[in-house]
């Protein structure tokens, strides 16, 4: 099977991105695996596949797999490359499209300055939701990793986040403890952990563990749901920009019962085929 795909990447947060709306496909979890690798194929953090919805108002069906083969329901960078590949490979003209995640929809808008905002929908603190195996919903966790006591706040972005606050970005156990609080049982579906430093009410620096990946060099994300902690613990105005280790995001969270929306960069890469 040869398939065409296109290499894109959000503030260093690579993709392969695959339209499954003219070329058909039913990749396996090893064979994305093999196009995520870095050595043997194409190389990224995530595969994102493109397409047909068969919802009302939907435009497309957007997928997301993580480079270890497991699809995964929200990627905000990833939503902003899915947005200006779709446009570039003539699938729509619209500026701004809704498209179907595996939890929610959501809805990415092409701005002047070439940019993608996405309105990533409402965030969910309930436990049950995120999912964490935690009682009663709180702004503040505490568990135990290897000895060391841990303080999070957690929230669903349509996927699961840990946001943990630190005084040094630079110095941050992100390996260490990243590697613990993803896979911990309290997280039945695993979870993404940021560590995010405040600099000031509308600036912070943030690394991610992405589940399934590790480390990246940015998180959209990861970059909602440390703003909305932030907000939540009270810290944080309602549009902050994020710092991470490949570019800045701005994030707006009116608060409560409202959506937050991710704005920043898509770019294309390069394109090719690949056999498998």
């Amino acid at each position: 099977m040869r398939l065409k795909f296109t290499k894109m990447h959000g503030l260093g947060n690579d993709f392969v991105v695959i339209d499954g709306i003219n070329q058909s496909l039913n990749l396996t979890k090893s064979q994305i695996n093999f196009i995520a690798n870095r050595h043997l194929g194409i190389g990224c953090d995530q595969v994102l596949i493109v397409e047909k919805s068969n919802l009302a108002n939907v435009d497309f069906r957007y997928r997301i797999f993580n480079n270890d083969g497991g699809e995964v329901e929200q990627c905000g960078n990833g939503a902003r490359c899915f947005a200006r590949f779709v446009r570039d490979k003539g699938l729509t003209h619209q500026d701004a499209i809704v498209v179907e995640t595996q939890s929610r929809t959501i809805r990415i808008e092409q701005e002047t300055d070439g940019q993608f905002t996405v309105n990533m929908g409402q965030p969910n603190f309930d436990p049950v939701a995120v999912p964490l195996a935690l009682a009663p919903q709180s702004d503040h966790y505490t568990i135990n990793v290897k000895g060391q006591q841990v303080s999070f706040g957690a929230v669903s972005i349509g996927n699961p986040h840990a946001v943990i606050k630190v005084s040094d970005i630079a110095l941050a156990p992100v390996a260490a403890i990243g590697v613990q609080l993803e896979s911990h049982t309290l997280f039945p579906q695993r979870v993404n952990v940021g560590f995010m430093q405040i600099l000031d009410r509308q600036n912070i620096q943030l690394r991610v563990f992405e589940r399934g990946v590790g480390e990246t060099r940015a998180c959209g994300s990861g970059a909602c749901a440390a703003v909305v902690m932030g907000r939540q613990w009270g810290l944080l105005d309602d549009k902050v920009s994020v710092t991470l280790p490949g570019g800045v995001l701005m994030i707006q969270w009116q608060g409560e019962r409202s959506a937050v929306y991710l704005s920043g960069p898509a770019q294309s890469v390069f394109e090719g085929q690949i056999d498998l």
